[in-house]
């Protein structure tokens, strides 16, 4: 996650690679843009306050750039800042955006362009929410919807890299990273998290097609493939960073989420204690923690707590795993 120190960094110090360049003309630009989306864009313009409903229109998607169509905002990070302009907590990816000094109108501002492009888009403050505290003010004429069908869910069910390993298998997943979410520190490690001191829990954020599987069979297949009714522990993994949890983004996921666990509770003699909170953030955990089980089959933990684990997911879900 960014934070304020961290766009001064890349202001000063230069931006990070970005995945590709779009490189135009004035006279080819102005051919693919409007009159009023080249003067925003190409020669840094700002566009009245209120004048775009982009300002209050919440809807799941992603923000791209107007001109070369980079992804750069998910709706995730969007806020309403009442300031006119449409706000966001982070880009979506740190190389997303670029950053440059702007002294223009007796100020000092940090300019935000896009990466690929040097589309001018708005500029970034440190007045947001917590927890980067950053508001991306944007340019609505910089920015145009891209409607996504992929969704996010965040679980912690002991060890993420049990929980990485079954849910990578299920067909309509498409990417499950390992991390930390519901504690009370920005950007924790791995030995902080451990500590028990931040609050997080090990999770993993499942990025996955509901058109191929259903926010309630990914509840079903957590409460089923951990044991939901242990406090604070899976196995010999005790603390509170292996507790049962599961993160939701609105109120119908909240109650999705209340009645799987009133159905699944039935198949449990002890009551279920998985924590139900609503989402904030996830932090990625460190690299190595990534694709752990895959990267590692033979590793003693993976043989004697994941295989197991792995199998009897496999038995009570065959029809869901992905062709091999």
């Amino acid at each position: 996650m960014l934070r304020w120190l961290d766009v001064i960094k890349f202001a000063n110090n230069g931006n990070p690679t970005p995945d590709k360049r779009v490189e135009k003309t004035p006279e080819e630009w102005k051919a693919l843009l409007t009159d009023e989306q080249f003067r925003i864009t190409r020669l840094k313009g700002t566009e009245r306050a209120f004048s775009s409903d982009l300002c209050s229109y919440f809807e799941p998607g992603r923000y791209a750039c107007i001109c070369c169509g980079t992804v750069l905002f998910d709706a995730d990070t969007k806020f309403e800042s009442g300031t006119g302009w449409p706000s966001f907590t982070q880009p979506i990816k740190e190389n997303a955006v670029t950053y440059h000094k702007d002294s223009s109108f007796g100020m000092v501002r940090i300019e935000a362009l896009c990466n690929t492009c040097d589309a001018h888009l708005g500029h970034v403050f440190q007045d947001g929410p917590k927890p980067s505290g950053l508001r991306y003010c944007m340019n609505a004429v910089s920015l145009k919807k891209v409607n996504m069908s992929e969704k996010k869910v965040d679980f912690g069910g002991g060890c993420f890299w049990c929980t990485e390993a079954i849910f990578q298998r299920l067909k309509g997943v498409i990417k499950v990273e390992s991390g930390y979410s519901g504690g009370k520190f920005v950007n924790p490690g791995y030995r902080e998290v451990c500590s028990g001191a931040t609050g997080h829990a090990e999770v993993i954020e499942i990025t996955y097609d509901p058109a191929e599987i259903s926010f309630d069979d990914l509840l079903r297949i957590h409460l089923t493939t951990h044991n939901p009714t242990t406090l604070n522990q899976q196995g010999a993994d005790r603390g509170s960073q292996y507790r049962s949890i599961i993160f939701y983004r609105n109120e119908d996921e909240k109650q999705a989420a209340a009645k799987i666990i009133e159905e699944v509770q039935k198949s449990y003699a002890d009551m279920i204690v998985t924590q139900l909170e609503m989402f904030e953030h996830f932090y990625k955990a460190e690299d190595y923690h990534q694709d752990y089980y895959n990267k590692n089959p033979d590793g003693g933990y993976c043989q004697a707590v994941i295989n197991p684990k792995l199998e009897k997911f496999r038995h009570l879900y065959k029809e869901k795993l992905k062709q091999a």
